[in-house]
């Protein structure tokens, strides 16, 4: 049984950085077999399709973020009702910078995987994460709604689509980024930090009031 599970690992970790750096559409399975050194047999049988393992992939982390997440922003609201956008946002923070803690640098990998999954269309893994961790989704997307009632129903479904674009396109240019604000600006950013900076901006732009025109 461990020979069986050590295998299942092994894919696992060698598709999650393949996926991350190079995508889900332009990563194979033979690419992911040679790099975990384990022949195709042992992808069908613990996996049975690439779909199956992308969701395997992501689920190490969802599993731990999400009900990590929903207790945080929980324990949020029993102390503060009331709270803003921007302590909404961050109560999020530390269930991030746990999955450091799962993987080496697993925030940052997390939110690559959820980038990748965005910008190639992945419409079976919106599936997926609705199916198995909507019940955490609805909690929050509640919270938010309930923190800015002025915004009605529809544009709150585009600011939120507006806000995981904002986050994904950091996340995918943060090396980047951070060398232009080393060079340019003395600054030394790690994954916090560009995450700290990102949510004033992200709770700002859901909750600027509706245009009447």
């Amino acid at each position: 049984m461990a020979g069986r599970n050590d295998t299942k690992t092994k894919i696992l970790d060698a598709a999650e950085k393949l996926f991350a750096e190079r995508g889900f559409s332009e990563t194979s399975l033979r690419l992911i077999t040679s790099k975990a050194e384990v022949n195709l047999a042992s992808v069908n049988y613990h996996f049975g399709s690439k779909k199956e393992l992308i969701r395997a992939v992501l689920a190490r982390y969802l599993d731990v973020f999400m009900p990590s997440a929903e207790r945080a922003l929980v324990e949020l609201l029993d102390n503060e009702p009331q709270a803003d956008l921007n302590k909404i946002f961050s109560s999020l923070v530390a269930p991030l910078l746990e999955l450091n803690q799962l993987r080496n640098e697993g925030t940052t990998i997390f939110l690559q995987l959820l980038g990748r999954g965005y910008i190639e269309s992945q419409g079976h893994l919106r599936w997926f994460i609705t199916t198995h961790y909507g019940q955490h989704l609805d909690k929050f997307v509640q919270a938010v709604s309930n923190s800015a009632p002025h915004i009605p129903p529809a544009d709150m479904f585009w600011r939120l689509h507006f806000t995981l674009g904002t986050i994904v396109f950091t996340m995918a240019s943060a090396d980047a980024l951070n060398e232009i604000a080393a060079s340019d600006f003395n600054e030394d950013n790690d994954i916090e930090a560009v995450i700290r900076r990102v949510i004033p901006y992200m709770a700002a732009g859901v909750a600027v009031p509706v245009d009447a025109h």
